[in-house]
């Protein structure tokens, strides 16, 4: 079996998502708004990284900009990561898992939330990157 292949070489996007679990083992979902693009997917929520920013800044930023959480960089384990071609881009995104965060999440910029049993994520629509990133969950999070 050949492990060779030949890919297009295309921009590079680095974001990183976060996987909030509640004290019940349910996982936060936000839904894409209206407007952008994949609107109406379900997702793990953070951002893109910016220039000089570490992806654990990034979620700490992005985590109070959209949902209104305060989170300690210390209450931020990385779990695995997606590496996704898209028709236009590479999506390259560390996810995290998170359980400790003050305040309580509220959609900043009009998206819908959920909070999701792990053996529920499936149901849920979600970009294609982030959908391989469900089994590592279903192992770390009991049912």
């Amino acid at each position: 079996m050949s492990c060779s292949g030949t890919a297009l070489m295309s921009r590079i996007v680095l974001v990183a998502a976060c996987a909030l679990v509640d004290a019940d083992g349910r996982i936060l979902l936000a839904q894409r708004p209206e407007g952008k693009s994949m609107a109406g997917l379900w997702e793990f929520p953070g951002g893109k990284i910016e220039a000089g920013e570490r992806p654990e800044e990034t979620l700490i930023r992005e985590l109070d900009e959209e949902l209104g959480l305060s989170v300690n960089e210390a209450c931020l384990a990385p779990l695995t990561f997606a590496s996704h071609a898209y028709e236009d881009f590479h999506l390259l995104m560390p996810l995290f898992i998170c359980r400790r965060w003050e305040g309580t999440p509220v959609g900043r910029e009009g998206q819908a939330l959920k909070w999701v049993r792990p053996v529920r994520l499936r149901d849920y629509p979600m970009p294609a990157a982030d959908e391989p990133l469900i089994p590592f969950l279903l192992d770390l999070v009991p049912a």
